[in-house]
């Protein structure tokens, strides 16, 4: 009688390294279930195939025919569990396999053979050539699909193409097809413990009896223990401890978002929520529950949040209606919903009104909005800006310093504040925002002008002398040593172009430079030509023309000696900061 057969070929070890392991045959701790024979298997015989490879007369071996066939297998056995020398195989749609000499070749076995297929696979597999693997699982899969061992390799190839959303399904799938399947219930705790998915993690790794292995129990447990402590801190509104929790497991990065939103950090929110693993589950999965509401529910939550803070209402809207369908009895998710609906009527409601010019009505309708979610960057923006039609500077520098509390990049806050600094003669903070702005909108010719007038400003209020100070848009030119002097010692940053007026490279870099005095109106442009004013050539050491300086407060920041258009445009560029 033939011996009980094991589940061959194997891929990895469905630890911790998510399969990433020797090819297993078979092995200790498998189920009595899992030992019957694979539905794809060709290599091992079946319950009704127990007198295969007899001994024959003559100490041959007789094979019993296949496919209607008869076939005869002379020899001792080879490799692969077959004989050495030569078979015949006339009426299977296999082909023919012909050896001789120890050799055994195969003819036509690989395009209908899902357990050769499997074998080259696991080969490519360990190689590390995980794409080559993929397919040729795919190829054994279409040919036997009720095999669980073709789909649990699948998972570790998709595992080794990081596409954890993919391969969870393919654990699912075996273990659908074997409930018994010990190793894939191990290995999609490992997947989903990575995924976050903490308690269904828990609930494969411990399922028919068995448990993980040390490393991947440890790692469970600690990520237990941190969601422990991050729903004990989030309960008390401790965002900074709850962070520190979250931190310490990677698992936790929705966690590790909402804490950063809290903290008012939401670009660091928003790149945390984006490395969150896609997981879709399977309509008969456990999910998990993290904070009283599904796991998948709870990233939609948080999503919403953050989609608030940035004023992406719509898509606030969309992911708290998602959150609502994966868990409709979460309160804090009805909640939410309940708020990001109302938040939307009084902003849209609000900038009704202020198109309509009705400014104190909508400066209400943001409010009642802030009542319903007091971390919205947006609505404080907008009744800022109608704070500042009804003349009310301090009110609107009070809204725009919330805003940039919850949104620190907020360009048109960080506009309206200097704004109405300017209008409350605060030329130093003024000063400080459109400097800010220069930086991140180097070509907006309102703001250039905006901080040329606050620097006026400010200098006027400090009794300085502003009389040489001019908004850009023409090369000025220099004749004096005095004068020249005097420009180059002016607020802000001077570019001086020293040239000659017989000089071809002079005339035909000079219209760039009156391009370039439009492009950046805050830079103060000079020309000096040193045929005309030796004095000043000589004073700044300049011998050959066209040579170009960049002043600032009177201090040689940069010289460049016949630079090439695109290098002379960054460095103006870099110095009108």
């Amino acid at each position: 009688m033939a011996s009980k057969p094991t589940r061959t070929n194997v891929v990895g070890s469905g630890t911790g390294n998510y399969g990433h392991g020797s090819i297993m045959r078979g092995g200790p701790g498998v189920s009595p279930n899992r030992l019957r024979p694979d539905i794809a298997s060709s290599n091992r015989p079946g319950p009704s195939d127990t007198s295969l490879n007899r001994p024959g007369p003559g100490g041959t071996y007789l094979s019993r025919p296949r496919h209607g066939g008869a076939s005869t297998r002379y020899g001792g056995p080879g490799p692969y569990g077959v004989s050495s020398g030569s078979v015949v195989n006339s009426g299977s749609s296999r082909g023919l396999m012909v050896g001789g000499g120890g050799e055994t070749v195969r003819r036509g076995i690989l395009g209908n053979d899902p357990e050769e297929l499997k074998r080259i696979g696991n080969e490519n597999y360990k190689k590390g050539n995980f794409v080559e693997a993929l397919n040729l699982y795919d190829k054994a899969i279409a040919i036997s699909p009720g095999n669980a061992t073709l789909h649990f390799n699948r998972a570790a190839a998709l595992i080794g193409l990081k596409r954890l959303g993919e391969a969870v399904r393919e654990c699912e799938e075996a273990i659908r097809l074997d409930p018994s399947y010990v190793r894939a219930h191990q290995r999609l705790g490992s997947l989903l413990l990575s995924l976050g998915q903490v308690e269904n993690a828990r609930s494969h790794f411990f399922s028919l009896g068995h448990k993980p292995d040390q490393a991947e129990l440890q790692k469970l447990q600690a990520v237990e223990k941190n969601i422990s402590k991050c729903t004990a801190f989030r309960r008390l509104g401790d965002w900074t401890s709850t962070l520190k929790e979250a931190e310490a497991s990677p698992q936790l990065l929705a966690c590790r978002a909402e804490a950063y939103l809290k903290l008012h950090q939401l670009a660091d929110a928003e790149l945390c929520l984006s490395k969150v693993g896609k997981y879709e589950p399977s309509a008969s999965a456990c999910q998990s529950k993290i904070f009283g509401m599904l796991s998948e529910a709870y990233i939609f939550f948080v999503h919403a949040q953050i989609d608030m803070a940035l004023g992406r209402f719509e898509s606030a809207v969309t992911a708290i209606e998602r959150a609502a369908q994966v868990d409709p009895r979460s309160a804090e998710v009805s909640l939410l919903l309940k708020n990001v609906r109302l938040v939307g009527r009084a902003r849209t409601r609000g900038n009704d009104l202020f198109k309509s010019e009705r400014y104190t009505e909508a400066c209400a309708a943001y409010g009642e909005g802030l009542t319903y979610n007091s971390s919205n960057s947006v609505l404080y923006c907008n009744r800022a800006a109608c704070w500042y039609k009804l003349e009310q500077w301090e009110k609107s520098l009070d809204d725009c310093n919330q805003a940039l509390l919850i949104q620190p990049n907020y360009t048109k806050a960080l506009l309206r504040r200097a704004a109405s600094n300017a209008k409350l003669e605060r030329w130093s903070e003024a000063v400080r925002d459109y400097e800010v702005l220069r930086r991140e909108l180097p070509y907006d010719n309102e703001v250039a002008e905006s901080l040329f007038h606050a620097q006026v400003a400010l200098k006027e209020s400090r009794g300085e002398d502003v009389s040489n100070m001019k908004f850009g848009g023409e090369v000025e030119l220099v004749l004096g040593l005095e004068q020249f002097r005097s420009a180059i010692s002016s607020s802000g940053a001077s570019v001086v172009h020293f040239k000659a007026e017989s000089n071809l490279q002079c005339k035909q870099i000079s219209p760039f430079l009156d391009t370039l005095s439009t492009k950046f109106p805050s830079i103060s442009f000079l020309k000096v030509d040193v045929e005309e004013s030796p004095a000043i050539a000589t004073a700044e050491n300049v011998r050959i023309v066209p040579t170009f300086k960049i002043y600032k407060n009177g201090s040689c920041m940069k010289e460049m000696i016949r630079p090439s258009p695109e290098v002379l445009k960054s460095s103006v560029r870099h110095y009108s900061f």
